[in-house]
């Protein structure tokens, strides 16, 4: 048995991105470690009333992030413990306490602790670009970089034997958007936005086509996220899997 050992920046993101993987590598018997570095407290809410959940937002997808973790397969659930950047230039990012603000550091002691703890076989986590330049996700790749150089020039010299990062091919992403209805891709705000990874950098693809209902079901788990006029609700099975 090895162990799959993923760093993401929000609850449903796991799902979004690496859901599929998630659920083959839990099935081939793999251990599944999921390391979440805040609780999207300040995301939009959906299907629910904004006045009465925003102050207890973070509660509330926790238990969204545990049940979509049961139906994925995770053996070990962790947060980092920092509060939910916002999305890029708004006031958010500036909260000291947001990811975005946290000493590298200080938040790749905590994400080494954890890797010494597992000794993962495979990490994965989002290239620099954060797939859309999404404060935390861009935090969450230089931490896990942070944190595997620390552990790689300790006094127990540790690596893992492969780091991925998530991929949306480029080729697949502009035929998805072509696809899309075009109500949904005029208000698609985020998914604009993601020009996708050239294909000639894509290394792996991991064929999780067995696993879509599955991985969809994930998504739904988030119940406060779920906007049926999103990018990815409109998505069709060929994205579902990567």
């Amino acid at each position: 048995m090895s162990t799959l050992l993923l760093v993401h920046a929000h609850p449903d993101d796991e799902a979004i991105t690496t859901g599929g993987v998630m659920i083959k590598a839990h099935e081939d018997g793999h251990r599944v470690v999921l390391v979440t570095a805040t609780r999207g407290e300040v995301g939009e809410i959906h299907n629910m009333d904004e006045a009465a959940t925003r102050p207890h937002l973070a509660e509330v997808r926790t238990k969204e992030l545990e049940n979509a973790s049961r139906i994925l397969g995770v053996d070990r659930g962790e947060f980092l413990g920092y509060r939910d950047s916002g999305m890029v230039g708004t006031a958010d990012n500036e909260n000291s306490t947001s990811f975005h603000q946290a000493p590298l550091g200080e938040a790749a002691a905590k994400l080494a602790m954890i890797f010494r703890q597992e000794k993962p076989e495979v990490v994965v986590t989002y290239a620099e670009d954060g797939i859309y330049g999404h404060p935390d996700h861009v935090k969450a790749h230089f931490v896990t970089i942070a944190a595997l150089d620390s552990l790689l020039q300790s006094s127990e010299p540790w690596t893992p034997k492969k780091l991925y990062y998530t991929a949306l091919p480029r080729s697949m992403m502009q035929a998805f958007r072509e696809q899309m209805p075009e109500e949904a891709r005029r208000d698609d705000t985020i998914g604009a936005t993601i020009r996708g990874t050239p294909d000639e950098l894509v290394t792996t693809r991991v064929d999780v086509g067995e696993f879509i209902d599955r991985k969809r079901a994930a998504f739904a788990a988030h119940v406060s996220q779920n906007d049926p006029n999103s990018w990815f609700a409109n998505m069709a099975d060929q994205i579902y899997r990567l």
